[in-house]
């Protein structure tokens, strides 16, 4: 994707901040002036690899080459434009774990977020002889809620998880490694030389003790109920401190001075809820990319185990950042793009594929809202909020003769919807909102109008749709290095992110999506332990 340079000229004199935003589909480089402004930016894709039914990974070099293409191509050409690049910040998506030796090389592929081998692993250390708390030994989840405000996921979806899986598995990697890194981690040992986590990146080991922000730190006992070793773990820092300068070797390869600063940065969800300018307590942000996820900040830390939110260490040093996950949710329509309507077989013509995005959302605009009564279930990979269910798939249902394929297309972003519905019902009065009120969208899918209609017409949520929702990611993880640098206050960042648009539900299709919605969870109540079954035959037949 080329780089895209605004229309009107910079000023001379501003300050640039190489913005990194590591997701799962790839890297995007941005050069973000601290007014908020994005001068250019660019994308390169990074690829995925499916081990088995519950194995994904990627392959943490193919991260740090994509983060060069895409760098080099938004510096490239302009000596100036460098010579104003004052620091380089990540954002990257979280609950990964990359193995790495003394040398920082990667002794494996990376466990991604979607990673699921390690559940049973992970049951095993949570659990605690026959007297347990949705899968807890009762003392075992009082701690983790106590010290960290959340528990290990029992799908095995962390790096809790990861690391477990790993240890009962792989001895002789686990004996092999000098630490265990997350994708952010990574990315900053590359650029300066050291092993460092940030608060929330190191959160998901579920190892820290998070009552107080001003000195979080790693708990002995957790460690071990875990069975992890501190000495494989980095060093935690804030996501605004400057962790040194780039390496001479990074610094040659970009065309930046050495002097260039790198300050920490944040994972996903932190930086999204920056760069959407929702850094007031209770300001609602959905983001809609291969997954989705809800967040708000809030002044103290809190958990609501039945529905699996918690508030937990984010981007700003004295709040709390309270979130929902989901597994799934662009992923829905990449699945449908790429593995049923273009998929490489001999069904498929040789004719040059379009602007896949633009003509789903076309099509999705000119079917009813219901889609003719078809229910798409997005769970292609299990499900976090509000249940955390690793044998949930994904599925159609009511599908009839009359339908087309232009109802499907509409069924999938409605069936996205209905569970971000699900999600944020417990969310919100979690932080204390009202349905109805603002929530602002970010994301690759933020993008689609046709989308951010049916957000607000299924949840009954006000959908604000900022200028640039695509570059959430890398706008906060520009104000991150900003507030790192000290050119600038948290408290600024709202008036630095713009609307370009706002959803209203309405009134009209209110009650067809409220019994929808009602439908919606009845299948997954009646769905549920068909899915368990049907996993039980899988294994006894394996």
């Amino acid at each position: 994707m080329a780089s895209r340079p605004p229309a009107d000229a910079p000023s001379e004199n501003e300050r640039l901040v190489l913005a990194v935003d590591l997701g799962t589909s790839g890297c995007k480089c941005a050069l973000v002036g601290l007014s908020g402004r994005v001068h250019a930016w660019a994308f390169r894709p990074v690829p995925l690899y499916l081990v088995g039914e519950f194995g994904v990974e990627q392959d943490a070099d193919d991260w740090w080459r994509a983060f060069l293409g895409a760098a080099q191509e938004v510096l490239e050409g302009d000596a100036e434009r460098r010579r104003r690049v004052v620091a380089v910040c990540c954002s990257a998506f979280g609950e990964c774990t990359v193995p790495v030796d003394q040398a920082g090389r990667a002794l494996a592929r990376a466990m991604l977020w979607l990673d699921m081998r390690g559940a049973e692993s992970i049951r095993r250390r949570a659990r605690s002889g026959k007297l347990n708390v949705q899968g807890y030994g009762p003392l075992k989840l009082a701690r983790w809620l106590r010290l960290t405000g959340g528990a290990p996921s029992l799908s095995g979806k962390d790096p809790a998880g990861h690391i477990a899986w790993l240890h009962d598995h792989h001895q002789p990697l686990v004996e092999r490694t000098h630490k265990f890194l997350n994708a952010l981690d990574f990315m900053n040992l590359r650029l300066t030389g050291r092993y460092c986590a940030t608060h929330d990146s190191a959160l998901t080991t579920w190892a820290t003790d998070n009552r107080d922000l001003s000195r979080v730190r790693y708990d002995g006992k957790l460690l071990r109920l875990l069975e992890m070793d501190q000495q494989q773990l980095p060093e935690l820092v804030s996501s605004t401190e400057v962790i040194g300068h780039l390496m001479p070797a990074v610094a040659s390869a970009l065309g930046l001075a050495p002097t260039t600063k790198v300050v920490a940065g944040a994972v996903d969800n932190s930086a999204a809820a920056i760069g959407a300018g929702t850094v007031r307590d209770g300001d609602l942000h959905l983001y809609l990319g291969t997954s989705s996820w809800l967040g708000a900040h809030i002044p103290r830390k809190r958990t609501h185990l039945s529905a699996f939110i918690a508030s937990v260490p984010c981007a700003q040093k004295d709040r709390y950042l309270a979130m929902a996950m989901q597994s799934a949710a662009c992923s829905n329509l990449t699945m449908l793009r790429d593995r049923i309507l273009f998929h490489a077989d001999e069904l498929s013509g040789n004719d040059e594929r379009p602007d896949d995005y633009a003509l789903l959302d076309r099509i999705a605009d000119r079917v009813q809202p219901g889609a003719r009564g078809l229910i798409y279930l997005p769970w292609l990979q299990g499900e976090r909020t509000p249940v955390d269910d690793r044998h949930l798939r994904a599925g159609l249902l009511n599908l009839s003769l009359e339908h087309t394929r232009e109802d499907i297309i509409r069924a999938f972003l409605e069936g996205v919807a209905l569970n971000t519905r699900w999600m944020l019902e417990p969310m919100l009065r979690f932080v204390g909102s009202e349905k109805g009120s603002a929530m602002t969208i970010v994301g690759g899918g933020a993008q689609s109008q046709v989308w951010c209609q049916i957000m607000a017409d299924v949840t009954g949520m006000v959908i604000r749709q900022p200028h640039m929702p695509i570059q959430a990611n890398a706008m906060g993880a520009a104000f991150i290095a900003g507030v790192g640098l000290g050119e600038l206050s948290f408290s600024d960042v709202p008036s630095l992110c713009g609307i370009a648009r706002t959803f209203e539900p309405r009134d009209t299709v209110r009650g067809l999506y409220d019994d929808r919605f009602g439908t919606f969870k009845e299948l997954h109540r009646r769905l549920a332990p068909v899915y368990r079954k049907i996993r039980r035959q899988l294994e006894a037949t394996a």
